[in-house]
């Protein structure tokens, strides 16, 4: 096996070496110059190639053979290819791992080309750019977003524009002030958004990266503030963004300007389907932070894994559309209480008219409108999309009449959300019309192999049609002719792609074949022949298929055009469908798991009766409910018992059953009133980041840090265990003032559990603070947890018990009742508990009085200790009669002493 020398540099073999390269790779070098961050696939016959750096890389990622053609500086050009009918699948495995690539088509005739064939990039693929169906996640959005950050006397504005490019959905936000608080925000942001490319100038070193995105960087003077603006009034084709809500914005418009140059660029056309804007505003949403996300898992779960999450529990929607709106509103809730009870009163509407069952079934016959008028705009649907498109809006009046029979005057009338979507489901005659008349019932899957449009739509390719589709009949004519003109009885006259129309005679009978029969191909066993008679219409059948393959791909780009004018009717279906889905989705879960209309009020409070957490209850066999309160006067509620016992699960669930409130959705629980909302903070369970140098402490504190900064008294904030990462009185001491924060500042509901038991005397100076604690009960050397929530502070926290139900080792377990009971001994015998808020002591002379008067008893402590030591050692099952007799005056000895 040969080896290939090291891979020379592609810019280096042009540079130097053209005089040297082939036509063809000077032309490949010529189109690489202009893509030379991404890998280009050049299109030769069946196959696409890739060369030097770009053949090893994706030899590499695709695990495909790397092989040399050609030399350039003396060596081998490296290059690797894929057949043009896998291309889906390579660029799927491709834009997983964050890479670009560029697809270079042929676009001259090979029968007219004098030097290679004209090629020209039609189109790049990147990782927040994608629009086919096969590239794309399911149920998610994969936003391209743009930031652009501009400085003027320390203060930093920060503009970013997002968009998905397979809804067309375009969003703008900006903020401002100094470089640290405006790093902190862009983070919360793009932890929101969950870009899946990011455009950043370069120069810009705002931020540098997130969480492994891609992360391209683009000249700085595509970020021009004056012309971003324009470019958003030509793209959305208006004179003002006013009705946007995107006036006094800078930043945003330069970013803006960068996405929409970029996005332009890689499709090769304009966005026909981008025509509205939305601008966001911090305080739109409740705002979720990475950590609350992460530990609520709303769409993945703290393992990294799909299921079980809230959003894997609530997705019974029967469309993708639907599963991305849901997935949308679990991470965006509105903080404006009108939202949610619209959702509220068109779920009870759904739920009282019984229609989530024919709603359901009507809308799995739906197909994903919003991402076939996507491809529609951008030239590039498939076939099958129009059909599938076809199919679904003929779905839209039965859905409408679902509807219709929901909503009334008790439902909110001609003004709610079911009214305003039946509005919206209105059928687009003209387009459907045009769809039903043109396209096939069931048309081939690519324009190429023809088939694709309904007989009777247009007369010259129906014509053509015929001409090849009697083929079949002609040839069984022509077959019985010949056989009775050479008595020839096994002669066949058949067709096949390479050889065209031939007629075939076996070996021995081939002394039969009369003298207008000349020989075509020579086969083991047969010869084939063609005739006049045969060649004559095998020129015409076969000019035929061709000229109806060229009809067909003229009649298919005038069909995308003619649909063109449709594309925002289709956008507005699709986003009531996608509301419709969701809501009913919603509604079939209430019905089933006996979930309630939460009550959403102006004045701060959280009283949930009979909660429970909406995942955790799924996976277990009997869940235990329980309540929790917040007013105004009663604000932290301090959480102790032991672990295991429920207290993570029960804070979660407070959170899950605020934020699906907000979401619109029913929750579980008896009832549940709640009042404003800004924020949910989550401080819960031990972490490390050893990658970015974060010890499970830093962590600890970190998450501590950015809620005591952010919480408001409209926040809702859990905070599990903190300070346990450190020493017991360091931890003691940060946890107290925590809370004591919480309480005093911050004023927020705080849920906040603790194994200091020291932290239980707080109600007794802050009134706003209570105590709870989840119960557990001894059984033998066995505990039993359960599970309710009961008030005041716990007795214990059974760490023993619970150690032992994990399978720590019973010789380990006995060594630590035995140092347990010698530390609660001492702590019994030491002085008098004072109380761990009340000021130190500052008298010395009164602390060494205090240390003199407790000599004695810690004398007598000693002599209680070994006691007791003795007992611990004792294994009575273990002991005979006499030895049990021995022990026992053993033990009289000691107590004497």
């Amino acid at each position: 096996m040969t080896t290939v020398p090291k891979e020379i540099n592609a810019a280096a073999a042009k540079k130097n070496s053209a005089e040297k390269l082939t036509p063809m790779m000077q032309q490949y070098l010529g189109i690489k110059e202009n893509h030379p961050t991404m890998l280009v696939f050049y299109r030769m016959g069946d196959f696409y190639e890739l060369f030097f750096e770009d053949a090893e890389k994706a030899s590499r990622l695709l695990g495909i053979t790397l092989t040399a053609r050609g030399v350039a500086s003396g060596n081998p050009i490296k290059m690797c290819g894929v057949p043009f009918h896998s291309l889906d699948g390579y660029l799927a495995k491709l834009v997983k791992l964050g890479e670009s690539v560029a697809i270079c088509e042929q676009i001259g005739d090979p029968a007219t080309s004098k030097g290679p064939v004209e090629r020209k990039v039609m189109r790049v693929v990147t990782p927040g750019t994608l629009t086919d169906a096969d590239l794309l996640p399911e149920k998610a959005e994969r936003p391209l977003l743009a930031m652009c950050s501009i400085t003027q006397r320390k203060t930093v504005t920060t503009g970013l524009a997002w968009l998905s490019l397979a809804s067309g959905a375009l969003k703008l936000m900006e903020f401002s002030g100094d470089s640290s608080t405006v790093a902190v925000r862009l983070q919360q942001e793009l932890e929101r958004i969950v870009p899946a490319e990011i455009l950043s100038g370069d120069n810009g070193n705002l931020f540098d990266d997130y969480a492994g995105t891609h992360i391209n960087r683009v000249p700085d003077w595509h970020f021009d503030v004056v012309g971003g603006h324009k470019a958003l009034l030509d793209q959305l084709g208006v004179a003002t963004l006013t009705g946007f809500g995107a006036d006094g914005l800078g930043a945003a418009f330069g970013a803006a300007g960068a996405l929409l140059r970029y996005a332009q660029s890689t499709q090769g056309r304009g966005l026909q389907h981008v025509r509205s804007l939305t601008t966001e505003t911090e305080s739109e949403f409740i705002g979720l932070d990475a950590a609350t996300r992460r530990n609520l898992e709303l769409t993945e779960t703290i393992r990294g894994q799909e299921s079980p999450t809230l959003f894997s529990l609530l997705d019974h929607c029967r469309t993708a559309m639907g599963s991305r709106m849901l997935r949308h509103w679990l991470h965006h809730a509105r903080r404006d209480q009108n939202v949610a009870r619209a959702r509220h009163k068109a779920i009870a509407a759904l739920a009282q008219s019984e229609a989530a069952g024919p709603l359901a079934a009507t809308l799995a016959q739906v197909p994903d409108i919003e991402r076939i008028t996507t491809r529609i705009a951008l030239l590039s649907a498939r076939p099958r999309d129009l059909a599938a498109l076809r199919d679904g809006l003929l779905q839209l009046p039965a859905l409408r009449g679902d509807v219709v029979r929901c909503y009334g005057p008790g439902q909110g009338g001609e003004t709610g959300l079911l009214a305003a979507i039946h509005a919206a489901l209105a059928t687009p005659t003209a387009c459907l019309e045009l769809l039903v008349r043109a396209v096939a019932q069931e048309p081939a899957a690519m324009v190429r192999d023809g088939g694709v449009f309904a007989t009777g739509f247009d007369a010259e390719l129906d014509e053509l049609r015929a001409l090849s589709e009697n083929a079949g009949q002609f040839l069984l004519d022509l077959e019985t002719r010949e056989r009775a003109r050479t008595g020839i009885a096994n002669l066949r006259v058949e067709y096949n792609k390479v050889h065209g129309f031939y007629i075939e005679v076996t070996h021995g009978q081939t002394d039969k074949v009369p003298d207008d029969y000349r020989r075509r191909q020579t086969l083991k066993n047969a010869e084939r022949y063609i005739t006049p008679e045969l060649k004559v219409f095998e020129d015409k059948a076969l000019s035929a298929q061709d000229k109806a393959l060229v009809r067909e791909k003229m009649l298919y780009d005038l069909l995308l055009a003619d649909l063109a004018p449709h594309i925002g009717t289709l956008q507005t279906i699709s986003q009531g469908l996608a509301q419709l889905d969701t809501l009913n989705a919603l509604t079939e879960h209430a019905q089933q798991h006996n979930w309630a209309a939460p009550q959403l009020v102006d004045e701060p409070c959280i009283n949930i009766v009979e909660g429970r957490h909406p995942v955790v209850e799924k996976q277990i066999e009997r869940f235990i409910a329980n309540d929790c309160r917040f007013v105004n006067e009663r604000r932290l509620l301090l959480i102790t018992g032991p672990n295991m016992g429920g207290k993570s699960t029960f804070m979660r669930q407070v959170a899950l059953i605020t934020l699906l409130a907000y979401v619109g959705s029913y929750v579980p629980a008896a009832s549940a009133t709640i009042g404003p909302i800004d924020r949910i903070f989550t401080r819960i369970g031990a972490t490390d980041d050893l990658a970015g140098g974060r010890s499970t402490f830093m962590v600890e504190m970190t998450e501590s840090a950015a809620i005591l900064n952010g919480a408001t008294e409209h926040s809702l904030v859990l905070m599990d265990e903190v300070g346990r990462g450190t020493s017991t009185f360091d931890g003691l001491a940060l946890a107290w003032a925590i809370a004591r924060h919480l309480i005093d500042t911050s004023r927020s509901f705080t849920l906040f559990a603790t194994h200091y038991f020291e932290l239980t005397q707080l109600p007794d100076s802050h009134p706003s603070a209570a105590n709870v604690h989840l119960s557990a009960v001894e059984h033998k050397d066995s505990i039993v947890f359960l599970h309710a929530v009961q008030a005041g502070p716990a007795s214990q926290s059974y760490g023993l018990q619970v150690a032992q139900l994990a399978g720590v080792p019973q010789p380990v377990i006995k060594a630590a009742r035995k140092h347990l009971a010698r530390l609660e001994a001492q702590a019994l015998d030491a002085t008098p508990q004072r109380d761990l808020f009340a000021a130190p002591a500052t008298d010395p002379y009164a602390q060494e009085e205090e240390e003199e008067a407790a000599a004695p008893l810690a004398a007598l402590n000693a002599a209680q200790q070994s006691l007791l030591d003795a007992i611990a050692d004792l294994d009575p099952d273990a002991l005979t009669p006499r030895d049990a007799l021995e022990q026992l005056y053993q033990l009289k000895r000691l107590a004497a002493a």
